[in-house]
């Protein structure tokens, strides 16, 4: 990795626990596909492999996305916003979705100004096949 890329890492404003909120774009399409987080260690470690890195708050640990199901991130393009405090990476989605439930997208329901709430996406996989326990 060169210099200016570890500059970059290190200059990141992440919060107090050393995470940075990072959006998952689909590079083809723009569709948002998901939102996590990274810490230095995901970022340097998307870089190394050009395969998107998370943090998983849940089980405190790094994570490569599609580690168990297989639908792997691709980076192609990694924006960042004016304060430095959010990522946006622009991926490949190998695989048909993005969403551990199943769907491509995380954002896969929809809530009306009255609050209703409507699933406007099917499911693309069985995360029952996928994630066996």
């Amino acid at each position: 990795m060169n210099k200016k890329v570890i500059d970059f890492i290190e200059n990141i404003k992440y919060d107090d626990k050393g995470l940075v909120p990072v959006v998952a774009q689909d590079y083809n399409d723009n569709t948002v596909l998901m939102v996590a987080f990274m810490n230095k260690e995901a970022l340097i470690k998307t870089f190394e492999t050009f395969k998107v890195h998370y943090y998983s708050r849940s089980r405190g640990k790094l994570w490569l996305k599609g580690e168990t199901s297989g639908n792997v991130q691709i980076v192609k393009e990694i924006y960042f916003d004016c304060d430095k405090d959010c990522l946006l990476v622009k991926i490949e989605q190998v695989g048909i979705a993005s969403c551990h439930t199943g769907h491509r997208s995380c954002f896969y329901r929809t809530i009306s100004k009255d609050g209703e709430i409507s699933i406007v996406a099917e499911k693309v996989f069985n995360p029952e096949d996928v994630y066996k326990k």
